[in-house]
């Protein structure tokens, strides 16, 4: 198949489907940044910019408002799922077409359609979502050009099934280890078990109760959990060393500090040797409340939903933008080998965004 083009006259569910069939697996996004790129550097009212496999176009009218729309050009590897296939129902299968091919078909059609929206636009189209955080593109776009991402809203087109979900709630993975001494299994009174002085660890896990704040009317649910215990030597040696690696998933009612801080105070009378903090991404705010937002909710309609997972608009939160998710792919679909999305509400979305845009 000829890569060298995408047809952005084709409507949003057909583009996904092209999209779809121009593999880019985190890592190998390049050709995909090309393509977006020259097919954008033919709007005449779009400025391009590039940052390696990172695309920025902004509109420059001089709007009293700017919005972001940002999506992704990576998926996860192929699992036997491209090309693409319209099924009689209606759905779009395919690599991509809910997490988030569908999300950028939609930024491409926006782009080439609303050439005088009634907000300035800049559409971001960025590499290694899927991956570690430090390679993630619109990181690298953050930290190199933070300019090029200024605005007073974002929407993150991660899928949402045409639903609105307001900020996201931030994730720690800390790294709890236990110390013991090592003895034969047949002398254990010798030493002291590792594995049985993470036992206090597991305990407060289970008892631990988390809280439910609710934030612009939204309702977020934290969570506290063990998600790997590691320790053992032998069959026959008493462990001197035990490591519990916990996921603290937090409201946006929290700082990162305010959630190490937590995490701390939860486990100080544990055992705990040693807390290492593995990763941490912060939360990000609804902002719901913010007039481009309320602007938003009432083009696009439904009922906003809290982000339980953590997704980029903390990227934006970090920048001073309040963000939404919004995009037409389902996210219990996402990375399967039957995902899929709805045809007609990825066009729906499209729809939607621009009555937005253009009233």
């Amino acid at each position: 198949m000829d890569h060298a083009a995408l047809d952005l006259s084709l409507d949003a569910s057909a583009l996904t489907a092209r999209l779809v069939d121009f593999p880019s697996v985190s890592g190998d996004e390049k050709a995909l940044a090309d393509a977006v790129e020259q097919a954008l550097r033919t709007l005449p009212h779009l400025t391009v910019d590039r940052y390696g496999n990172n695309v920025v176009a902004r509109t420059n009218l001089g709007r009293a408002e700017r919005v972001v729309l940002a999506g992704h050009l990576d998926t996860v590897p192929i699992a036997d799922n491209v090309p693409s296939r319209l099924d009689d129902d209606g759905y779009l299968w395919g690599c991509g077409t809910s997490d988030m091919k569908s999300g950028v078909a939609v930024q491409l059609r926006i782009a080439a359609t609303v050439p005088e929206p009634n907000r300035d636009l800049t559409f971001v189209f960025y590499d290694n979502e899927e991956v570690a955080a430090h390679l993630n593109g619109l990181g690298h776009v953050a930290e190199a050009h933070p300019d090029w991402l200024a605005g007073d809203f974002a929407v993150l087109l991660e899928p949402s099934s045409g639903q609105v979900e307001g900020g996201c709630q931030g994730t720690l993975r800390v790294l709890l280890h236990t110390q013991g001494e090592r003895a034969h299994s047949a002398r254990s009174w010798m030493g002291s078990n590792a594995i049985h002085t993470a036992a206090p660890i597991l305990a407060r896990l289970a008892a631990y109760e988390p809280r439910r704040p609710v934030i612009d009317g939204l309702e977020y649910r934290e969570g506290l959990n063990a998600v790997r215990i590691e320790g053992g030597v032998a069959g026959n040696v008493i462990p001197d060393a035990c490591t519990v690696t916990v996921n603290f998933r937090y409201a946006p009612d929290r700082s990162e500090a305010e959630a190490l801080a937590h995490v701390r105070e939860v486990f100080a009378d544990c055992g705990v040797s040693e807390l290492v903090v593995d990763d941490h991404s912060a939360a990000a705010l609804p902002g719901l409340s913010h007039p481009a937002a309320v602007a938003f909710m009432e083009a696009v309609g439904g009922t906003a939903m809290p982000k339980f997972g953590w997704t980029d608009v903390s990227r934006f939160s970090a920048l001073g933008v309040p963000a939404v998710n919004y995009g037409p792919g389902d996210p219990l679909l996402a990375h399967k080998r039957d995902e899929r999305v709805l045809a007609s509400l990825v066009d729906d979305c499209a729809e939607r965004l621009r009555g937005w845009l253009t009233a």
